[in-house]
């Protein structure tokens, strides 16, 4: 049994070593990468573009794969046909951290480079995670609330797809600093599915329920527009002044929400950074040159109408 083991083991790292060496050897132009967003919303457009420019600068082939929804399943599926078309390197931004573990592996072992960026699956055998290390936005979050409100007051989180692990860091991130404000109370923590739409229906009920709610986090992309076109309704617009908000990314209806006074501050990432560095990660593992990948903090700035218009992403 263990000569068996011994040759099986020998035999892995032999094919391992011709798979690298043959990635060495393998053009630009004979290299495809796929790239899978969470679902289309305007910020994996950024993330679209970044990876675009990279893959174009490089001389690679290049795929961008949106799902249709935001099912684990949805995802798996995605990477089985990637794998089936014998692509060279994944990155996809993570739904269901677990639901997609097997795959990963799957396109791993097959040779396949396969990064997350934006949201992970910590336990996957992914070579390195590229984004906002979200819980420690989130951190960041909280701790704006909490001068904003002057240390009391109860709040609610508006997120997005209930088991993406990048929002849950960020929720954890924001309960964190919300530890060192004992006097304003977390009431609610309402999923949205990161559609516009319910987002603004959950906001509704939110503020209904809770007529002394003193704050809101959007800890996904739809919370704070969501927030800004309930608080421009008639029912709503008379709390406009004492309801703090504070969102994620820099859409145009968020922007829009922070000159119209609705949102006091939003914790902007860099998608644009992000899909750029994921394609020139993956093309660099599947060639040989990054042996040893370590995960990228790409950051977050904190912008409110002070520094709109000087921030960069």
């Amino acid at each position: 049994m263990g000569l068996f083991f011994k040759s099986t083991r020998a035999a892995l790292l032999a094919l391992t070593a011709l798979a690298a060496t043959s990635a060495i050897a393998k053009d630009a132009g004979d290299i495809t990468v796929a790239v899978v967003p969470k679902v289309a919303v305007p910020f994996f457009d950024d993330c679209n573009t970044g990876a675009q420019e990279a893959a174009d600068a490089l001389g690679v082939n290049y795929q961008w794969v949106v799902p249709q929804n935001t099912q684990g399943s949805t995802q798996v599926k995605i990477i089985e046909d990637l794998m089936a078309r014998q692509v060279d390197g994944i990155a996809i931004s993570v739904n269901e951290p677990k639901s997609v573990e097997g795959i990963i592996n799957q396109a791993v072992e097959a040779g396949i480079a396969v990064l997350t960026f934006d949201s992970d699956s910590a336990n996957s055998n992914r070579s390195m995670y590229i984004g906002t290390i979200n819980a420690e936005a989130g951190v960041t979050m909280g701790k704006s609330m909490g001068e904003a409100l002057g240390g009391k007051g109860k709040v609610a989180i508006v997120t997005g797809q209930l088991g993406a692990s990048n929002l849950n860091e960020r929720i954890d991130g924001v309960k964190k600093a919300l530890a060192e404000y004992p006097d304003i109370e977390l009431v609610a923590i309402e999923g949205t599915e990161d559609d516009l739409a319910r987002a603004v229906s959950v906001t509704e009920a939110l503020l209904r329920a809770n007529p002394d709610l003193s704050g809101i986090f959007g800890v996904s992309q739809v919370g704070g527009p969501a927030v800004a076109k309930v608080l421009a309704q008639r029912e709503f617009n008379d709390r406009a002044d004492a309801l703090k908000v504070f969102a994620f990314d820099d859409l145009p209806d968020t922007i829009k929400g922070v000159n119209e006074g609705y949102i006091d501050g939003i914790m902007v990432q860099r998608p644009v950074t992000m899909g750029r560095l994921a394609v020139e990660h993956l093309v660099a593992q599947i060639q040989g040159e990054e042996t040893d990948p370590q995960d990228f903090d790409t950051g977050v700035t904190v912008v409110s109408k002070d520094n709109l218009d000087s921030y960069t992403k």
